[in-house]
């Protein structure tokens, strides 16, 4: 959750798949996060094997206290479990509450070392000693973008920004977890069965649950899969059907590694962007601007196209990232 000054160096992270896919590799875990636009069978049938679902909502105070609808606090938690301490810190810490739960997951020394290290320790500690890790919030940080310019002093208007909270839900002991940072333990929501969809079903009616208390429409939400990489599984599969000489198949597969790649080279050259400062760049092209005399006129426009932008997000025709 944003919001909190006292950052302990942590800086804003943003909620996208390609940036907790870059943390997680350099924390030595080959999985990746894809965003989820529903949870419908097909689509999670397609992403499997799915291993958690991270979850970001706009946190109001006062409300879900008590861990959920149907949910219990279970303090005797067989799994890992860290508060949260630094509000900047929130989606690194959701993603190791769901990480650090996944049997068998191969991890990156500095990880590994970390988990061990924290093991037996209580959910406040544990949360206190992954703020501490330098290795963990200098991973954080260099995929935030840069902090260039404060506007702190200049007597300008605060406004107060919207908070929104990061949690995970995952399978564990045969029992579906909410893992939430801002709560005292893990919640339990029940079991699940373990045909058919299994957990994501269980999932599914959790999450659309709380999604229904807030208002019709709302937009203020966003899921992501923790899940495997699929380019192995691709990969295996484009070799099995070439051998059998399944040309068309081999067709199908082939143009689903092309996506996959396609994405992935999105996602470097987005967190490439991530990381340099523009400022330069911006201040350069507003003085070009008013030399030319043109710096009114795009002042102008570019308030009229943010007001036309905020028109469609009211009436939902557009979300926040512009789709």
């Amino acid at each position: 959750m944003s919001g909190d000054e006292d950052s302990s160096g942590w800086q804003l992270m943003e909620s996208d798949p390609g940036v907790f896919t870059e943390l997680l590799n350099k924390l030595g875990v080959p999985l990746q996060v894809d965003d989820l636009y529903s949870l419908d069978s097909e689509t999670l049938g397609s992403m499997q094997p799915i291993h958690a679902l991270i979850f970001l909502f706009k946190w109001v105070a006062g409300t879900d206290e008590k861990g959920g609808a149907e949910g219990t606090y279970d303090e005797n938690f067989p799994g890992f479990f860290a508060h949260q301490v630094v509000n900047n810190a929130c989606a690194t810490l959701a993603v190791l509450n769901g990480l650090c739960n996944i049997p068998n997951i191969p991890m990156g020394k500095d990880l590994t070392d970390l988990v061990a290290f924290t093991t037996g320790m209580d959910p406040q500690t544990t949360g206190l000693t992954i703020t501490s890790s330098d290795v963990l919030r200098e991973a954080h940080n260099s995929l935030s973008p840069p902090s260039a310019v404060s506007l702190d002093g200049l007597g300008l208007p605060k406004t107060a920004e919207e908070a929104y909270h990061f949690i995970v839900y995952l399978p564990l002991a045969g029992c579906l977890y909410e893992l939430d940072g801002l709560k005292p333990w893990p919640v339990n929501h029940g079991t699940f069965s373990e045909s058919g969809e299994g957990w994501l079903a269980k999932a599914r009616d959790v999450i659309n649950s709380r999604i229904a208390t807030y208002p019709a429409g709302s937009i203020h939400f966003n899921l992501q899969a923790l899940r495997a990489d699929p380019l192995p599984t691709l990969q295996a599969e484009l070799a099995t059907h070439h051998a059998n000489g399944a040309s068309y198949l081999e067709a199908q597969v082939l143009e689903r590694i092309a996506m996959e790649n396609e994405k992935k080279a999105r996602w470097a050259f987005e967190n490439s962007l991530r990381r340099h400062n523009h400022v330069g760049l911006v201040h350069a092209l507003l003085l070009a601007l008013a030399k030319t005399g043109k710096l009114e006129e795009a002042t102008v426009a570019a308030k009229q196209k943010m007001t036309e932008r905020r028109q469609k997000i009211k009436e939902g025709k557009m979300d926040e990232d512009g789709w």
